[in-house]
């Protein structure tokens, strides 16, 4: 039976759900710990912002991406709109700008050519909107109501200011000149990985979803139950050094790895290798260039900045599979020990340096084996952060789904040629990641920060084995 409700669930989902922000018994404390999180998030934002000039926020670095400064304003536009008019009950502040921040009424490529607030205007305005937010979250009483209740609209907006921040950087990856953002190298392994490559899933049903996670987004809801056969998967996502021997054995100039779509896809940008990639003439290695640094490719960290038809081609290479999203979080979550789905791999405690890749805390992936405090009960490792994982399967609502608050931030989308992508990266924040939280993106997209681990189907025989 699926619950529906906003209330902790008793069972697998409820008892995860509880210790995450649920656990904050008075509405004072949500209060600091919410406070705590905008205020990490407006300090990313500010990173990202101050780091270059007035020219390169108002410019447009591709027709991918937004101007850096719209991408700013229409932080402080969702947050005016749900924080300060909705859950303050306040007049607009500038309702005249509303239309230009608008992410369905203009493309990002036309964003360009709209009559943007200048860089000093738009951050005079998010200061403006923050002011008036927080002393929304003073008067809310942060219950009863659904979009107050347990702070889940602040909770959103956190989400929403994180998950726009990471497109910043993503920007910031595809802007050219010298680096401005700066960051200390992720930890390296303890050891060399001398266990399996792949861990075996056994058979059964698992929760998928959730129902009691407060700030968990329409698209993650219900918690349902999902039957799985049993199936292999990947340790750890495909590394540079791996995915470079497709390169070498010929994996773009042959069609049989490829689908029709990948193949005329491949044909027609010319793809050769991962975007950023480039050979060295005389030597014949590879170098990539990371925000601004050019560097040899390092083998042994998870590849990144490849679209799906990419990562599945590799997969038909190397003779497996891309993971369907159910997979992926069955993998993630499930213990066998007590059957019930943990809130993230490692268990129900939020995201420490110790655990993941995250928060552009690196600026780059870590190399496979540097996060074994992360591992699921199965054993797989690097779940969450470091890159995007895309999975073989389509953008679709869950059984019962509900749009909630609004429709345009799921159920438009559901349908089309979108694939999802699992598990964060490097570039996302610990408050915007679970192993519930759903992405997707089109199948041809590479400047985002997306790998892939693989699996593959287990013979009947296999199902007597553990690993």
């Amino acid at each position: 039976m699926t619950r529906t409700s906003d209330d902790p669930a008793p069972g697998p989902d409820g008892a995860a759900a509880a210790i995450g922000l649920g656990h904050a018994d008075s509405p004072e404390a949500l209060r600091t710990r919410v406070a705590g999180l905008l205020e990490r998030s407006r300090a990313r934002s500010t990173t990202l912002t101050d780091a270059v000039d007035e020219a390169d926020l108002l410019a447009q670095h591709s027709p991918l991406m937004s101007p850096l400064v719209w991408d700013l304003a229409h932080i402080g536009s969702q947050e005016e709109l749900w924080l300060v008019r909705d859950v303050g009950g306040r007049e607009p502040l500038r309702p005249e700008i509303d239309g230009l921040y608008d992410a369905f009424r203009h493309s990002r490529a036309s964003r360009i050519g709209l009559p943007l607030l200048g860089p000093a205007d738009t951050r005079t305005y998010v200061a403006e909107v923050r002011e008036k937010a927080l002393d929304a979250l003073s008067r809310s009483p942060l219950r009863g109501r659904r979009l107050e209740h347990k702070a889940f609209a602040f909770g959103m907006i956190v989400q929403h200011e994180q998950q726009h921040d990471e497109t910043m950087l993503a920007t910031h990856q595809l802007r050219t000149g010298a680096p401005v953002l700066h960051a200390e190298a992720p930890p390296a392994p303890l050891a060399a990985h001398t266990g399996p490559r792949e861990v075996l899933v056994p058979a059964g049903a698992f929760t998928q979803g959730t129902s009691g996670e407060p700030w968990a987004l329409d698209n993650e809801r219900p918690a349902h139950t999902v039957e799985l056969p049993a199936y292999w998967i990947d340790v750890h996502p495909v590394t540079n050094g791996e995915y470079a021997e497709f390169v070498a054995a010929g994996g773009y100039e042959d069609a049989h790895w490829w689908s029709e779509a990948g193949w005329a896809h491949r044909r027609e940008e010319g793809l050769v290798a991962p975007r950023f990639w480039a050979r060295d003439g005389g030597t014949g290695e590879w170098w990539r260039r990371r925000f601004g640094v050019v560097e040899r490719v390092p083998a042994d960290e998870p590849v990144v900045h490849v679209c799906f038809h990419e990562a599945a081609a590799y997969a038909r290479w190397a003779g497996k599979r891309l993971p369907t999203e159910a997979e992926w979080e069955k993998a993630a979550r499930f213990d066998p020990a007590s059957g019930r789905s943990r809130r993230y791999p490692w268990g129900d405690e939020e995201p420490t340096p110790r655990h993941a890749n995250l928060g552009q805390r690196h600026l780059r992936p870590a190399a496979v084996g540097a996060y074994p405090e992360g591992a699921s009960p199965l054993g797989v490792e690097q779940l969450i952060g470091d890159v995007w994982e895309w999975c073989d399967s389509g953008w679709h609502p869950y059984p019962g789904f509900e749009a909630f608050p609004y429709e345009e931030y799921s159920e438009v989308f559901f349908g089309g040629d979108y694939k999802v992508l699992r598990g964060g990266s490097f570039g996302t924040d610990e408050s915007a990641i679970r192993t519930t939280f759903r992405n997707w993106d089109h199948p041809i997209r590479r400047q985002i920060f997306a790998g892939f681990r693989c699996a593959r189907d287990a013979a009947p025989g296999d199902t007597e084995r553990v690993i």
